[in-house]
């Protein structure tokens, strides 16, 4: 009698995805939470004490302890302990940052004995903005925790099926969360007259994101029992920290962690400076500004996930990633050479556009190329190990920009800095290219497996 074929849980088409969508929201509340306080700067510093340098400090918190080594922790954590107890751990810091964060910010804590000490030691800040940086310290490291934990918990579901689109769903689910809180968080604020709404509202969605991911758990749970039953034994070999030297002696490893950390360093602080750059470059007003880079991030949520569904049909991720450098290159060369020349709105909305098209063909080849050059037990630290790189890139670019840019009195210098990046970029791209030739990695082969 043939042998009846047994089929796993992610071999259904409607459970795979319900299963995304369940870690994309959580990662959709956790997006918005990041940006709720950015539309705000403004009526928090004359609400609360604070000024921009201060505003900036607890900016910047967010980052302080995944820099310091948290990540590498929680890529150790998730490889040790699977996506269900990273997940809810990650979801359940997320909840508790924010809490603390939004504590620190109401008025009734502003009013405290204890918000009055806080004030009065170590650094010149006010209490509530130590309090609220202390909460998005923690929030940090459960929102960098999760984010790796989605990147496993997709390469473990969709493995051999739809992997770059689900990526890059849940990349544009995550990015529509802050296009939502931009939109709510002041309509919020002026409803209820205070800062505190909005941040409380992004509270409720994080718990929401956590009961998401436990529900996601117990689906992942059959799942891994069903693998049990059908190998005959765990569904994973055992993790141990000295398989992190695999990871190390890597070259593919190392090329795609270079390459990231060059690519989102051309990007993310050029978004810092980009509503300046072209206030000042067109000569027109700081919203206009913005309303033309908005454009940007929109195009590249719309795109990634149609790039991702190219990518597992029909394969060539290590081609994308090279058009992507080269197409980030022109652009910010055009930012700095022919823009001044033609300082046209339509011209400058061209730039952008096309760089945002860069920015859905990195992303979309970049994470669903990193499960065919790691070993999945130590697919989480790997995971982990890029996000780190990428942090330290992204804490110390800005500083480099704003050095120059202050230097040199314009953006002439920032953007051929940035072009820089995307040349290096480039070459990284094109070695892991002649890499995987040679290694047959298949990161040119789509990774649907018919």
């Amino acid at each position: 009698m043939a042998e009846t074929l047994k089929k796993y849980l992610n071999d259904s088409f409607v459970a795979r995805w319900a299963a995304l969508i369940l870690i994309a929201l959580a990662m959709f509340f956790a997006y918005m939470f990041v940006d709720v306080m950015s539309p705000l700067q403004s009526l928090i510093e004359s609400s609360r004490g604070w000024d921009s340098s201060v505003f900036g400090t607890y900016a910047a918190s967010e980052y302080i302890l995944n820099v310091c080594g948290f990540l590498i922790l929680a890529g150790i954590i998730l490889d040790k302990m699977g996506v269900r107890f990273t997940g809810i751990l990650s979801t359940a810091l997320m909840v508790v940052g924010a809490s603390i964060k939004y504590v620190g910010i109401t008025e009734w804590f502003q009013a405290t004995a204890f918000c009055e000490w806080l004030g009065s030691w170590w650094v010149a800040l006010p209490g509530s903005a130590k309090m609220a940086s202390l909460g998005f310290m923690i929030f940090g490291c459960g929102c960098e925790m999760a984010g790796i934990t989605v990147s496993k918990a997709i390469a473990k579901w969709f493995n051999g099926k739809e992997m770059a689109l689900a990526m890059g769903l849940e990349m544009a689910i995550a990015r529509l969360g802050v296009f939502a809180v931009l939109s709510a968080s002041p309509r919020l604020a002026d409803k209820f007259g205070n800062v505190e709404a909005p941040i409380l509202f992004c509270v409720i969605l994080l718990l929401i994101g956590l009961i998401n991911f436990i529900v996601f758990s117990v689906m992942d749970s059959k799942l891994d029992k069903q693998m049990g039953v059908v190998a005959g034994g765990p569904s994973e070999e055992e993790f141990k920290v000295s398989d992190l030297g695999k990871i190390f002696r890597s070259k593919m490893f190392w090329l795609v962690a270079l390459l990231c950390v060059l690519y989102y360093s051309a990007i993310f602080p050029f978004q810092r400076y980009a509503t300046n750059f072209l206030e000042v470059t067109l000569q027109i007003p700081a919203s206009e500004a913005a309303d033309l880079f908005r454009w940007f991030p929109i195009l590249a949520m719309v795109l990634t996930p149609f790039l991702g569904a190219f990518l597992d049909n029909k394969g060539k991720g290590a081609t994308m990633l090279m058009i992507g450098a080269i197409i980030m290159i022109a652009c910010h060369l055009s930012f700095a050479f022919l823009l001044p020349l033609y300082p046209v709105k339509w011209f400058a909305l061209l730039l952008i556009v096309v760089l945002g098209v860069s920015f859905s063909l990195v992303p979309a080849a970049l994470w669903p190329s990193v499960p065919k050059i790691i070993d999945p037990v130590i697919l989480g630290s790997a995971y982990s190990l890029i996000f780190w790189i990428q942090n330290v890139g992204l804490c110390f670019v800005p500083l480099i920009i704003g050095n120059a840019l202050k230097a040199t009195g314009g953006y002439l210098v920032p953007m051929i800095i940035f072009a820089s990046f995307g040349v290096v970029a480039f070459v990284m791209s094109f070695l892991l290219k002649i890499e995987d030739r040679k290694k047959g990695y298949g990161l040119e082969l789509p990774n649907i497996k018919k």
